[in-house]
């Protein structure tokens, strides 16, 4: 092997290590995000959950503010190719209903990345390493969402009492997330039996949208 490929080799290598060292950090500040909280949990905590040294995460990161956008930015890009494809869905309930489809198989197949964006409070600025504001991706999520039942509305598929877009994406979303919500936090309860969350949220969203179309026949 030659010098130069010995070199290139070695560069692989260390950009790989790298890479993986990332994935560990954000890993571990997820799980102790939704552990104990965003404001409970230190930079110390996160290098100490993982073996490292505090110096080591501050040369991936330079704040927890960072890393909480990057983790914000990988987890609803996750989510976003998730729904690409159902974007192209042309009839507009179908869509709906396949997102709420999707979205919970996101939810149950990724459950920390779940908790960590919808049940775990941030106060945390979004800002890039300039210092620049960063629009939080979970607008973009909702706004697929807005968007849809917005155009189903335009359409004259729904109700007419149904007329407040952010109203019924709300209903849809919080009927989904409800559903996923007990599951992830009374799944064991002896006390109550939860059906099968998948087929739970089938059945509603079945139900919901058949409620509030115009013609539901």
């Amino acid at each position: 092997m030659t010098t130069s490929a010995i070199r290139t080799a070695s560069l692989a290598r260390r950009e790989r290590q790298k890479a993986e060292t990332r994935q560990a950090i954000l890993d571990a500040a997820r799980e102790l995000f939704v552990a104990d909280g965003v404001e409970a949990t230190t930079m110390r905590a996160i290098a100490a959950k993982i073996g490292y040294t505090p110096t080591a995460i501050y040369h991936h990161f330079r704040d927890k503010d960072a890393l909480i956008v990057e983790l914000c930015m990988a987890d609803f890009s996750s989510l976003g190719q998730a729904m690409n494809k159902i974007g192209r869905i042309e009839d507009s309930v179908e869509r709906l209903r396949r997102m709420g489809l999707a979205y919970t198989d996101f939810a149950l197949d990724n459950p920390s990345q779940y908790r960590f964006m919808f049940m775990t409070p941030l106060k945390h600025s979004m800002l890039d390493a300039h210092g620049n504001a960063v629009a939080s991706p979970d607008e973009d999520a909702y706004g697929f969402l807005l968007h849809t039942v917005t155009e189903g509305i335009e359409r004259g598929v729904y109700r007419p009492e149904l007329s407040d877009a952010p109203e019924l994406a709300q209903m849809f979303w919080g009927g989904i997330h409800g559903i996923i919500s007990l599951w992830f936090t009374h799944c064991d309860d002896p006390h109550i039996v939860l059906r099968d969350p998948r087929e739970t949220v089938r059945a509603m969203c079945d139900a919901l949208i058949r409620g509030t179309l115009r013609n539901s026949s």
